[in-house]
């Protein structure tokens, strides 16, 4: 089984992000991942991440969306975590704004493991005092570090 630390790197954990709307969002997270993971094409991710979001938003409510979406050309899945310097409209299901973020990139052919993973994202960001942590991380190390703690926190393997 993937355990989350694996997806997500200190480099893909980023505070401050400038918003402005979820397509400004998802080619930041399209650029982000490209240039940190060579096999990806970053025209395509952008494709795929909007693609996927036209099936339904992926605002999970409580100001988190977890944008995802299986992509050719992935091996394995890839993370990101983001926290927005203002929150923006993306569509969630509680019409809140959003200003965490949770992006996951699975291999085209990921089953049973990518839905794990999603249930284990969403598990962590259900809790509102992870919720709070995460929000105060004052840099990107401590972002990363919040997460990792939260995981644990959160009781999710």
């Amino acid at each position: 089984m993937i355990q989350l630390e694996q997806i997500l790197t200190p480099g893909r954990s980023q505070v401050n992000v400038p918003g402005g709307s979820k397509k400004k969002i998802l080619e930041h997270i399209a650029k982000l991942l490209a240039s940190d993971c060579a096999e990806l094409d970053e025209d395509s991710l952008l494709d795929s991440l909007i693609a996927r979001e036209r099936l339904g938003s992926t605002g999970f409510g409580n100001g988190i969306a977890i944008p995802h979406c299986r992509l050719v050309g992935c091996t394995q899945p890839i993370g990101a975590l983001l926290h927005l310097e203002s929150p923006i409209d993306f569509d969630a299901i509680d019409g809140a704004p959003v200003d965490l973020l949770f992006v996951l990139l699975v291999p085209e052919t990921a089953t049973d493991e990518h839905l794990e993973l999603l249930r284990q994202i969403a598990s962590i960001f259900d809790r509102s005092d992870i919720r709070e942590h995460l929000r105060n991380a004052p840099n990107d190390q401590a972002l990363y570090q919040a997460f990792l703690t939260a995981q644990t926190e959160a009781g999710v393997k």
